[in-house]
């Protein structure tokens, strides 16, 4: 029989239950909309697909962006030109694999392995680069238009630790669009969300910059579900070890609660 378990850090110890009302804070009931973002397709599977399966198990509206094209993933000469497709295809497959409704899958469609070029938001121009929404470029532009799509109640980002660039910036972006995403600006990217979404890292390369706060451990059927969504990537030809690596780790995984930590001059006065 299929089974999630939320374990959270607390000052009084490790708090463990199987209802997730009891365990995440500011719990929104029928209304949580978890939203997961992707530096690349298969990242989210890697580094948290049991939360992502486990989110869906327990009927949260669940969602995931994908940041870029997978372009610089290809094992064989040959495939340059065709490896985003692939790739795309691959990816729709994992994702229905874990549960995920095709309509709940984005594609925000950035290069791959550039997007330290395509931070931020400026207006399109004939040397744009990245995918033109609003009459605009760059990720800024687009997560903002996905969070004010979606409205998250929770958000799941790449460790900003992480050594693969592409994380770094869908981290740091990320956080930076939620921010303008809550406010006015930009009104024709649509309605500002209501409020800031409780934030959550996940890990694939490297460790958290500090330990993590929660650890959801699930039955061993989701755990295969995960393995089975991973191997869906079959042109990562490097998948098996991927595989080999979750198989050692088993039925759990790790998530950390971060802070929308804003300036507050009153915290530093204290100081003196």
């Amino acid at each position: 029989m299929s089974s999630v378990i939320f374990d959270c850090r607390t000052d009084q110890g490790t708090k463990s239950s199987g209802n997730p009302a009891e365990i995440f804070a500011n719990w929104q009931g029928e209304n949580e909309r978890w939203l997961f973002m992707s530096p690349h397709d298969d990242d989210i599977v890697c580094g948290c697909g049991l939360t992502f399966i486990s989110a869906i198990q327990i009927g949260v509206k669940t969602f995931a962006g994908v940041v870029t094209n997978g372009k610089m993933g290809y094992c064989h000469e040959e495939q340059k030109e065709t490896i985003s497709q692939i790739r795309q295809e691959e990816c729709i497959e994992s994702f229905k694999a874990m549960g995920l409704p095709k309509e709940n899958l984005y594609f925000l469609g950035f290069d791959d392995g550039d997007l330290n070029r395509q931070a931020g938001r400026r207006f399109a121009s004939s040397t744009a680069v990245g995918p033109i929404l609003a009459g605009a470029v760059g990720l800024q532009n687009s997560i903002v238009w996905l969070l004010r799509i979606i409205r998250p109640t929770r958000v799941f980002v790449p460790s900003l630790t992480d050594l693969h660039p592409d994380h770094k910036f869908t981290n740091s972006e990320t956080v930076m669009s939620i921010y303008h995403a809550q406010g006015n600006i930009w009104p024709e990217l649509g309605e500002p969300i209501p409020e800031i979404p409780a934030l959550y890292e996940y890990a694939t390369y490297s460790n958290f910059i500090t330990p993590p706060t929660h650890r959801i451990r699930v039955s061993e059927d989701l755990f295969e579900r995960k393995i089975n969504s991973i191997l869906a990537y079959r042109s990562q030809e490097q998948i098996e070890l991927t595989v080999q690596i979750q198989r050692n780790t088993g039925c759990k995984e790790f998530i950390r609660e971060m802070r929308f930590d804003l300036f507050d001059p009153d915290e530093s006065n204290k100081l003196f």
